[in-house]
């Protein structure tokens, strides 16, 4: 094993990451020592670069959060990961390790937690596996924001529906495919380029959500269907007024719940009788663990074998390497519409 690997580093706020050397470290009791293979990039990566938010606790710092790659060693108390020499994808984020750049993603050799790290099957790539775990997390944590127990199995006698305001983004695409997955009858939004994946992915219907009477538009396909949508999750940025716009006319006398991935900002749009949560794992670190158990050794894990999961959105291909990975953050940063950027390693 080396005793040193490459990385990305993150010297100071603002960026940019530079390429540079990174002791390489032991696993804890609990964690799995992962030779990255592949990184997918997400919004928040270029926010904690720009702007040190979500907060960078340590600088020098290392970010990222999604990656493939191969086990290299377990921790002593690990007995849900493939041993070493494994393909697995990982949730490597020092998110949640108070800043620790030995968790990041954009290096050769990172640390994860064993909650976050299952196996990645034969006929997917390093590349198509990087893309679930950050985009996963969220979507799924929407519903259990909301108290949707991701246990749940809806059948279509039971009519209930929900609706995905900007199901083409990465989280959107996960959000529709557990939304289905759960027995929800979905309905979404996305520019109608994206439609036939939305629809691909599990929407029962997609709406373009620059039409002027897109809400009227969504709120008579629900009453025509005669389905009860007293759910929503709002995955980009301006989608809260018009979901409250047809939670208005869909809620009937149910307490409506809104799950909002973006920030909420102050002064933000409301509706009688309708809860609107931030989307956030619990702080509570215990209730934390079991819920990223949850998500990835349960619902991903079981998916991605019975081959109801698949990688979503389409792939964008960065060159380059970890010393690629700053101008491939500058490309999100100016905007994909449908594709999720990944940088193989």
């Amino acid at each position: 094993m080396a005793i040193q690997h490459d990385a990305a580093i993150l010297p100071q706020q603002g960026g940019p990451l530079s390429l540079g050397k990174r002791p390489t470290p032991e696993p804890g009791p609990n964690e799995v020592l992962i030779e990255v293979k592949a990184v997918a990039l997400n919004p928040c990566d270029h926010f904690q670069r720009d702007y040190g938010m979500p907060p960078v606790p340590i600088y020098p710092a290392i970010i990222g959060c999604d990656a493939a790659g191969i086990v290299t060693k377990l921790g002593a108390n690990v007995t849900t990961v493939p041993g070493p020499g494994s393909r697995v994808i990982a949730l490597a984020t020092s998110f949640y390790q108070s800043g620790s750049p030995d968790h990041g993603s954009f290096q050769k050799y990172t640390l994860a937690q064993s909650e976050v790290v299952i196996p990645l099957p034969d006929n997917f790539s390093f590349e198509e596996g990087a893309v679930f775990p950050l985009a996963v997390l969220t979507a799924l944590t929407a519903w259990t924001t909301i108290g949707i127990s991701l246990n749940i199995q809806y059948t279509p006698a039971d009519k209930q529906a929900v609706l995905i305001w900007g199901a083409s983004s990465s989280v959107g695409s996960f959000a529709v495919q557990s939304a289905k997955s759960l027995g929800f009858t979905v309905y979404a939004t996305a520019s109608p380029k994206h439609h036939d994946l939305v629809r691909k992915l599990g929407a029962h219907a997609v709406f373009d959500y620059k039409e002027s009477d897109v809400v009227n538009q969504i709120v008579s396909a629900v009453k025509k269907d005669g389905v009860k949508l007293h759910s929503a999750h709002c995955v980009v940025d301006g989608a809260l007024q018009p979901t409250l716009d047809v939670l208005k006319e869909t809620k009937g006398d149910v307490k409506a719940k809104v799950a909002h991935s973006p920030l909420l900002p102050e002064g933000h749009p409301t509706l009688d009788n309708t809860d609107i949560t931030f989307n956030m794992p619990s702080m509570d670190e215990i209730a934390r663990k079991k819920h990223f158990y949850e998500v990835f050794h349960g619902w991903l894990k079981t998916g991605l074998q019975s081959g109801e999961v698949v990688p979503s959105p389409a792939i964008q291909i960065e060159s380059g390497g970890l010393g690629g990975v700053n101008a491939a953050l500058d490309k999100l940063k100016g905007g994909v519409s449908g594709t999720k950027i990944v940088v193989p390693l």
